[in-house]
Formats: C-alpha cells, sequence, structure tokens
C-alpha cells in the first residue's frame, strides 16, 4: 500500500472538519480544478500544490467551512419559500444568507474566520468588483454581501474590493442603514433574518413585496414550517449547488437580453423609464365607450355662487422649491421609525389587490424557459431539473386609487401630519403594489367668502346664494408620476396658512370625476378627513345642514351608483355617520395596527349591486 502524500493527509484532515462543523458523518470533499461547489454533503474545493502553499490551504479550508456551515445552519426549503424571482434580486438574497452562515462560523471561532477570509479573498479575485471602473459596473450582490459581512463580523471588505463597494456604499446604507442592526440581532434565525433580507431588498427597490407571513399568520405557518424544514433536509442532496452562484447570476442577469428582466422590473423603474412624471395629463382619457359614465346626476339641490375664483393648483406651484424641501425634511421627521410599516402593508395588500401585472411566471418547472436566477446551477450539472421557469395568463384587472386629504384649518397641527404621514405611506405602499396613486388635497383659498363673497356683496346680495367661498383643490401627486417624484409635495401641508376651510361634497365630485376619466378598470377613491364640511360664509347665508346635506347625497350616489368604490380614513373623528366604508384612527401608532389590518379588507371587491 502506497504511503498517502501531505496532500492526502491533508485531505483527510479536511474531510474530518467539515464533518465536526457540519455535524454530519457523511461528508466528503474531493479535490477540484474548477470553481468550489456543493452538491449536497459533497464538497469539491480548490485543490492546491503538492507543496501545500499556506495561502492555498485557507483558500481550501475556506470553501470547506463555508460549505460544512451552510450544511449546519442553512435550510433550503425555508430559503427557497420566498425567494424573490428577480435575477438581481434572488443574487442579492443569496449572497445575503451565505454571509449570514458564514458569520455564524466567523463569529465564534478564530480559526474558521481567518479560513473564510482567504476564500472571500479569492472570490472577490475574480468578481468584476475588482475590476469596475464605476458605479454601473458594481456588481450589487457582491457589494451588498460584503457590506453585510462587515456590518456582522466587523471584518474588512477584502483590498480588492475596496474601490467598488465605495462607489455604493452610500446608495446602500442611505436606504438600509437600519436593516443592517437588524440582521445582526437576528443572524441566529433563518426565518427572521430571511423576513429582513427581504425588507431590505424592498427599501433598495431592487424586488416586489413578498408573501412573508405577518405576525398574526405565524401560528399557522408553524407546522407547515416545520414539515418544510424536515422535508428540505432529505432534499438537499438533490438541491444544493455553488455558493457562488449568487455572483454568476448577477453577472449573467446583467448581460440577459431575452426580455424576461424587464418584464419583472418594478414599478418604479418602469415609470421612470417612461418619464411617467411628464405624462401624468395623458392618463386623463376618455371613458371607455361599454363602462358606466359616472355623470353626477341632477338633483342635488346645491348650487355655488360663481366658479370664477376657484382654482385646481399643482403643489408645487403654491410654494417655492426650497421652502418644499424644507417642510418635507419637517415630515420625515415624523416619520422616523415608520419605514417596516410600509412593508408590512404592501405584504398584506398585495394578497388582497386585484391589481396585477398582466404576466406572471411559474418557477421550478421541469421544462420551460431557463430560469436567469438558475443559469449557474445549469451549467455546473445541465441535468438539474426545476431549472426552468413558464409564463401563465392570470386575470389582469388594472387598479387607481385616490387618496383625497382634508386641508381645513381644524386639521391643524397633529391631524394634518397624521394625514400626510398616511398619504406617504399608503403612496408608496401601493406603487410597490404595481397600483397606479393619485394625492389631491381640498380646502379654501380664503376665510370667510374671499372674492366669491365679495362678490356677492357688490351685486346686492342676492338671496339663498348657495355656496360662496373659493376653491382651491391641490393636486399632490398625479396617478402616472412615480411617488419619488412627488414626495416633497407632501411637505406643502405642513405649510402655515396653507389650511382654510372645507367644502367636502364638492372636493368628491372633483376627485370622483378625475377617476371616471381614468383608463383603469377599477377604481377606489379614499378620503382622509376628520369630519363634517365647514364654510362659515356659505353657512350663514344658507340653511344650517347646507354642506353637510350636499355632502351626503354625493356620498350616497357614489356609494350606490358610481363604478368608483368609496372609503375614507377618520383622523380623530368618527366618519361612519356619512361613508358606509370607513375607519378611524386617533394617532400615527395605530397605522401599523390599524390600517395593517383594515385597509386589506376595505380594499376588497364588492359584490355587484
Amino acid at each position: 500500500m502506497a504511503e498517502e502524500t501531505p496532500l492526502d493527509k491533508f485531505k483527510h484532515a479536511l474531510t474530518g472538519a467539515s464533518r465536526a462543523i457540519a455535524r454530519e458523518a457523511e461528508v466528503e470533499v474531493a479535490w477540484s480544478a474548477d470553481a468550489p461547489s456543493q452538491s449536497g454533503k459533497n464538497f469539491r474545493v480548490p485543490l492546491p500544490s503538492r507543496n501545500l502553499p499556506p495561502e492555498q490551504v485557507s483558500e481550501a479550508r475556506g470553501f470547506a467551512d463555508s460549505f460544512a456551515l451552510r450544511l449546519r445552519h442553512h435550510s433550503e426549503a425555508l430559503h427557497s419559500r420566498h425567494a424573490p424571482p428577480e435575477p438581481i434580486a434572488r443574487a442579492c438574497y443569496d449572497a445575503i444568507e451565505q454571509a449570514r452562515y458564514e458569520a455564524l462560523g466567523s463569529n465564534n471561532f478564530s480559526g474558521i474566520r481567518e479560513n473564510l477570509d482567504a476564500a472571500v479573498e479569492m472570490r472577490t479575485a475574480s468578481d468584476p468588483i475588482a475590476r469596475a471602473q464605476n458605479e454601473s459596473e458594481v456588481p450589487l450582490q457582491t457589494a451588498l454581501s460584503l457590506i453585510v459581512r462587515e456590518k456582522l463580523t466587523g471584518q474588512p471588505i477584502p483590498e480588492r474590493a475596496q474601490a467598488g463597494v465605495e462607489m455604493v456604499r452610500e446608495f446602500i446604507e442611505q436606504r438600509a442603514s437600519a436593516d443592517f442592526d437588524a440582521l445582526a440581532l437576528s443572524i441566529d434565525d433563518q426565518a427572521a433574518f430571511q423576513s429582513l433580507s427581504l425588507d431590505m431588498l424592498q427599501h433598495l427597490d431592487l424586488t416586489q413585496p413578498t408573501d412573508v407571513p405577518d405576525e398574526g399568520e405565524n401560528e399557522q405557518g408553524d407546522e407547515e414550517d416545520g414539515q418544510d424544514e424536515q422535508q428540505g433536509e432529505d432534499e438537499q442532496d438533490q438541491n444544493q449547488g455553488d455558493p457562488q452562484s449568487s455572483e454568476m447570476a448577477g453577472e449573467m442577469s446583467e448581460g440577459d437580453s431575452d426580455g424576461d428582466s424587464e418584464t419583472e422590473m418594478s414599478s418604479d423603474e418602469e415609470m421612470a423609464e417612461g418619464e411617467a412624471g411628464e405624462e401624468g395629463e395623458e392618463g386623463m382619457m376618455p371613458v371607455r365607450p361599454n363602462r358606466p359614465t359616472g355623470e353626477i346626476p341632477d338633483g342635488l339641490d346645491y348650487k355655488v355662487y360663481t366658479t370664477r375664483f376657484d382654482e385646481e393648483v399643482p403643489a408645487d406651484e403654491l410654494c417655492d422649491a426650497e421652502e418644499l424641501d424644507r417642510l418635507r425634511a419637517y415630515l420625515d421627521s415624523q416619520l422616523t421609525g415608520l419605514q417596516g410599516i410600509v412593508t408590512r402593508l404592501a405584504n398584506r395588500l398585495q394578497r388582497r389587490l386585484m391589481a396585477q401585472q398582466n404576466r406572471s411566471w411559474d418557477f421550478d418547472q421541469e421544462d420551460g424557459i431557463v430560469d436567469a436566477s438558475r443559469l449557474p446551477r445549469v451549467i455546473i450539472s445541465p441535468g438539474t431539473a426545476l431549472a426552468y421557469k413558464t409564463e401563465r395568463d392570470i386575470e389582469f384587472r388594472d387598479t387607481i386609487v385616490t387618496l383625497l386629504i382634508d386641508n381645513s384649518g381644524s386639521m391643524r397641527g397633529r391631524p394634518i401630519s397624521i394625514a400626510a404621514i398616511s398619504a406617504d405611506i399608503l403612496a408608496r405602499t401601493l406603487e410597490r403594489c404595481g397600483v397606479k396613486t393619485e394625492i389631491l388635497g381640498f380646502t379654501t383659498r380664503a376665510w370667510k367668502g374671499g372674492q366669491s363673497r365679495e362678490a356677492w356683496l357688490a351685486d346686492g346680495k342676492p338671496p339663498e346664494p348657495g355656496r360662496l367661498n373659493d376653491l382651491r383643490h391641490i393636486i399632490y401627486k398625479q396617478a402616472d408620476e412615480p411617488w419619488r417624484r412627488a414626495r416633497r409635495n407632501l411637505g406643502l401641508m405642513m405649510r402655515e396658512g396653507l389650511l382654510k376651510e372645507n367644502i367636502d361634497g364638492e372636493a368628491l365630485m372633483w376627485a370622483h370625476n378625475r377617476l371616471i376619466g381614468r383608463r383603469e378598470d377599477r377604481r377606489i377613491m379614499m378620503v382622509i378627513s376628520d369630519g363634517a364640511p365647514v364654510d362659515d360664509s356659505t353657512l350663514s347665508v344658507n340653511s344650517a345642514g347646507y354642506l353637510e346635506s350636499h355632502l351626503r347625497k354625493v356620498i350616497e350616489w357614489i356609494e350606490k351608483a358610481s363604478p368608483v368604490q368609496l372609503v375614507a380614513i377618520g383622523i380623530g373623528h368618527d366618519v361612519t355617520r356619512y361613508y358606509r366604508r370607513a375607519v378611524t384612527i386617533m394617532d400615527v401608532e395605530q397605522l401599523g395596527g390599524t390600517i395593517i389590518e383594515q385597509l386589506a379588507e376595505l380594499f376588497e371587491d364588492e359584490r355587484r349591486r
């Protein structure tokens, strides 16, 4: 029997160490001159030279340790269950998870940390991040995984990758700085870490919201999780692939020209490429002939003295850009700590809303179109099953939501802040769900009548003049305008002197008619208000319930005869005496509870009357 060479002895020692780390007696380690890979309990690591140079030994140990940590701390079934379909997002998702299980070994064992550092150095040396000359050439999944590794372990970015990481660090940390701390606290819990990773990807605008179970659904999912995880352990031999696949998938997806990535693009990107902000008025098209016209009927027993002084005005025309930025910064200061609400609300609404893209995909199929996120697996093992996707047709219904916000003086202070924050959160959430959103506000131009009252006085005070004030209807965000372009307009609600009186009935008619002019199949109007309409000038020369009676009639007609679905959020006051479908919130802290629980139900389709 031939005497064992130093290389053979090293292989046996490496196999024993891998079995101990993975706590799996059946682990086998083999040498490879190609890319390191893992298939279940079989590891293939870089082949060192016969004289075992220390740096090559460390690299082999690093990859073996990584594979062993994956086997011990990673559930493939749990990881795959909510993996995002977008190729870049999936690559980042896989890379973040690899950083997690490697950090568990690195933080507990100094020897494993040194080995993993050597493996990271080898990976980054061949990664495009080492050759990137500008931000567009930096693979986001590599930069994100290295920053996550830095946050979880304290290990510095490899020298070869430092320049590339710094090109995108500011972008990542501005959007996801809070996520890194949360990830560090959940490193031992794959399910929690996975949920936070998906939140991070959404904050980076890399993916649509995923169906991660909310807190209230965890009990129902616990049994399934246990069964799936056990099944995942049995399937690991077949399903586990190359840990570098996340990096390779990202590179390949960037050059993918089959059009799939364009189909799966986020709504943010679609609207940006189409310059949607410049096309807002084009969306206001005539109603299709086969739809109800939605005209407001006669007989509401309401009249207007004059409309000469009314105005419909974009928010940015009421305030200069510098002041808008200052007001928006003030609103942002009140939004601190509420960012997680956006993700949780989006997850809940996504299951309920009918607004879906007209193309969707079934993944993990036996045949069909090659799934870009599985390309590395196909290249390494051409016979791999479940590496394809097929397109399926689904029922498609466009949805548009109008948020109509009461900008009256009674909303001054905390209520208008809550309304602005509500609009901000809802607009971002609905946009993530692919739902067009329009944000409107209503008030008057003056207290106690303005120019309308002056004209009435000059005309000799005719009796029963009807509405006697100058309307101001404000457009904060057009339906086809992306939220990021209109976000600062919401700061206008914080401006002193904007909030005056409120004539709700006409505001509802205005917002309703804008909705009727849209092309979407499903139209929803949400009113955010604090109660009854008030205008001293009108009420002083008409019957006491003049404005309230008109509001009730408009609401009744919309609820019974219009194709527009009407819902309301009351700020500090119960508005159910006006609106059949309504919910009340008393403070912004209730957004995470009341709106998440109630809003999805309010958006559900009603049975046809």
